[in-house]
């Protein structure tokens, strides 16, 4: 509800595709500036106290911006600072709240806890967007009705708090906090540099989230510029991708092992529908294939974060999710403003088609340096042992 609510807010005060362009890369730009410093946090404190404070810090930005809205004094800049702290609260509250999964559930069952949260995640976008912009367009489509959206989302951050008091600690299987000591940043560098199978799937989901995640910030020119539309034709489609979403993660679910070729082959199917979506000729179609948007992407985001919290050490999890989430997450504030100038220059379904086609070009060209290195290292291991069986 805040995501559409925040971007119709920015189009009602600018009308601008870049306005609303740089909005987006201000709320993910921390992911790209403070992710490496949140992950160590996360194996530092513990994480359900952790995550509390992440909550309340997510919250105070919302329900600023909200009674700024409702009381008409709301302007551009507010809503740049705003989304700018809310950014810096998430991207504290993102390592801790995907290693805390694993703290949760035995390993056995964390790919389909992993499938599970994003389930929940994306039942709740399937009311979210239609429900926004039912409110948005009833309460009259104006800069107030996104406040009162808005105000309901900083209200909402009560329950995930309420709900992390209520755990019990003793019940959690949390390893040990790492202890202060030198160089612990650069130690979950080398470590997911020494893993190529690690680096496969961070630039898969660097291409994914740079170029190809920014469909939804493309859904609002599409429905207002392409199609003609209003706000409640626009929150729908959020929910026709939260369809897709949801069927993608419950599909997911059922999945005991995750290999990072899953990660590649639905990042390269998600490439080619968007592609195909941005050349729908009409609203109809265009909603009638977001779905599959949704279900490719979500099969990628949830295979690749399963993939990373299966194949880590639990002592640099936090680390290396940190650094998982400034590569998906950070590419954004890149990929953002460059997605919404190119929807204002040439239009919005070019924004499809060309986060399509670098979406695709950069998993493919990705997957062919892992298969490159793989082979040269496979090369190394061979010759000693061929060259100690012709010795003896």
């Amino acid at each position: 509800m805040q995501r559409v609510a925040q971007d119709w807010l920015v189009l009602t005060l600018t009308g601008s595709g870049t306005a609303l362009g740089v909005t987006t890369g201000l709320q993910f730009l921390p992911f790209l500036l403070v992710s490496p410093i949140a992950g160590l946090v996360a194996d530092r404190i513990p994480k359900q106290r952790l995550l509390q404070l992440t909550n309340l810090g997510m919250a105070g930005p919302a329900l600023l911006l909200g009674l700024l809205a409702v009381t008409g004094t709301v302007e551009t800049w507010h809503v740049y600072v705003l989304a700018l702290t809310l950014g810096v609260a998430n991207a504290f509250d993102a390592p801790a709240r995907q290693s805390f999964v694993s703290e949760i559930v035995q390993p056995d069952d964390l790919t389909n806890a992993v499938s599970l949260n994003s389930a929940s995640f994306n039942a709740a976008r399937l009311v979210g967007p239609a429900l926004a912009g039912l409110l948005i367009a009833g309460l009259g489509g104006g800069v107030v009705a996104t406040g009162w959206v808005i105000l309901l989302n900083g209200l909402s951050y009560a329950a995930p708090v309420l709900a992390l008091r209520s755990m019990d600690a003793r019940l959690l299987d949390s390893p040990a906090p790492t202890t202060r000591g030198r160089g612990q940043l650069r130690e979950g560098v080398r470590y997911v540099r020494s893993r190529p199978d690690l680096m496969l799937v961070l630039a898969v989901v660097f291409f994914l989230g740079t170029f190809g995640l920014n469909f939804q910030l493309t859904s609002a020119l599409m429905a207002t510029e392409v199609f003609g539309k209003g706000p409640t034709e626009y929150g729908l489609l959020g929910t026709f991708v939260a369809v897709g979403s949801l069927t993608g993660a419950l599909v997911a679910a059922r999945r005991e092992r995750v290999r990072h070729r899953v990660v590649v082959g639905a990042a390269i199917g998600f490439a080619v529908v968007e592609v195909a979506a941005g050349l729908m000729p009409t609203y109809a179609t265009y909603a009638a294939i977001v779905p599959l948007l949704g279900l490719s992407a979500l099969t990628v985001i949830t295979s690749a974060n399963a993939y990373m919290q299966l194949h880590t050490d639990p002592g640099v999890r936090g680390r290396v999710m940190s650094l998982y989430l400034m590569i998906f997450m950070g590419g954004t504030p890149l990929g953002a403003p460059l997605v919404g100038w190119v929807g204002e220059t040439y239009g919005a379904r070019w924004t499809l088609v060309g986060g399509g086609v670098a979406t695709l070009l950069g998993v493919a060209a990705s997957t062919a340096v892992f298969l490159l290195l793989a082979r040269r290292r496979r090369t190394r291991v061979e010759d000693p042992v061929r060259e100690s069986a012709l010795s003896f």
